[in-house]
């Protein structure tokens, strides 16, 4: 039994998964574009995080783009049953690594049909609808078009599970109401917060949440307070930040990313780093009083 077992498990729909994953999306080159610096570290990082009992891999054929997946397939298949791969569509690469919204049914089939290539498997796990209506941050928008599309590529048995990244509360609805969600991927952290009610409402329903960007957006004052905390507990402050999503809700699941393994054991070290309640208390604080 792996020390990752000590965080729990939640559902995204029929697949359980430890809470502590692992994010694919530092392993490109720069800018998460082109090929990583180390290919050999690269492929170091995804054996070693499956080797320490990660089942949950998040990633997306627009990184690199395709590279991520080559990477996957490369250093993992023939994958482990108990693997869950987890990607995203809804976006396509410029040849100036520009970030462009791809979110046509045709464009969203041609999404699915990459990563079932690159990855080298006949059904993706889950496939997250990745909004681009704003790049930064969720915004309010039609999304029946596109994830239509994806339930109707679900149908066909090309995909198991569908979830949704940067959508707002009322897009998560407006999905729900055309094929079950089993996840939401949006920016979420101790200092970033407006998902607070979100991820309430979706853990009484058995939805998970999985934040990225967890040192996303901090102000100086933010950051300043949670190294603070983070020296006190002999601890970094992406440990600390990552232990707080631990116990902000059950139905948190994290997925840090990093081309390192020496940073990879850090992050899974989360799984022993215990918060006293007056560190989740200090650390709350950060975000209602801005650090």
């Amino acid at each position: 039994m792996s020390k990752l077992s000590t965080v729990g498990t939640f559902s995204l729909g029929d697949r359980t998964v430890t809470r502590i994953g692992y994010g694919a999306m530092q392993l490109a080159g720069p800018g998460v574009f082109g090929p990583p610096k180390d290919r050999a570290a690269a492929l170091a990082v995804l054996r070693e995080a499956v080797a320490s009992g990660v089942d949950h891999i998040d990633t997306s054929d627009f990184y690199g783009p395709h590279i991520t997946n080559q990477l996957i397939r490369e250093a993992l298949h023939p994958y482990p049953p108990q693997l869950t791969i987890v990607t995203k569509v809804g976006a396509v690469r410029g040849a100036d690594a520009s970030w462009q919204a791809a979110q046509s049914p045709a464009q969203l089939t041609q999404a699915v049909h990459d990563n079932l290539r690159n990855l080298g498997v006949d059904v993706l796990d889950v496939v997250n609808l990745r909004l681009m209506g704003d790049v930064q941050k969720p915004s309010e928008g039609p999304i029946e078009a596109q994830f239509s599309a994806l339930a109707e590529l679900q149908q066909r048995g090309l995909i198991r599970q569908l979830g949704i990244s940067n959508a707002t509360a009322t897009q998560v609805q407006d999905a729900r109401r055309i094929a079950p969600v089993v996840c939401v991927q949006n920016h979420y952290n101790l200092a970033h917060r407006n998902d607070d009610a979100l991820i309430d409402a979706l853990a009484r329903d058995g939805i998970a949440y999985v934040p990225f960007f967890p040192l996303g957006g901090f102000t100086p004052l933010q950051s300043d307070t949670l190294s603070a905390i983070a020296q006190r507990l002999d601890a970094t402050p992406m440990q600390v930040a990552l232990a707080w999503l631990l116990a902000r809700a059950p139905n948190i699941l994290l997925i840090p990313g990093t081309s390192s393994v020496a940073h990879l054991r850090e992050n899974l070290a989360v799984a022993t780093l215990s918060l006293p309640a007056e560190t989740l208390a200090a650390l709350d604080r950060i975000g209602q009083e801005g650090g």
